[in-house]
């Protein structure tokens, strides 16, 4: 199982073994991070899934499109690193990916 490095808003850190072929959304919320609301369930209609994704990783996942970046855009902690955590499929590629759990707007 690939790992995922998780930093919530208190800037604690923990790393998880991330189950791949769900998102990385789904596998913070599934390891206890309560603050990852996630209002949506993953379908791309909330931005309440924002992550900071390690600037090492951002060539591994892919641009942000459409949806997505008009989802960030509402944010006022949007920064360049920014994704919506429901975006991005966990798998063994991105083991050892690391995330910050972006402030709540």
């Amino acid at each position: 199982m690939p790992k995922l490095i998780v930093t919530n808003r208190d800037g604690n850190t923990k790393t998880i073994e991330a189950e791949s072929g769900i998102t990385v959304m789904e596998n913070i919320r599934d390891n206890g991070f309560d603050e990852l609301l996630a209002l949506c369930g993953g379908s791309c209609s909330c931005a309440t899934c924002h992550i900071y994704v390690d600037d090492e990783w951002l060539g591994k996942i892919g641009p942000v499109d459409g949806d997505e970046d008009e989802l960030l855009s509402s944010s006022d902690h949007r920064e360049s690193n920014s994704r919506l955590s429901c975006q991005i499929e966990m798998s063994d590629d991105l083991d050892g990916i690391a995330v910050t759990i972006a402030p709540e707007d």
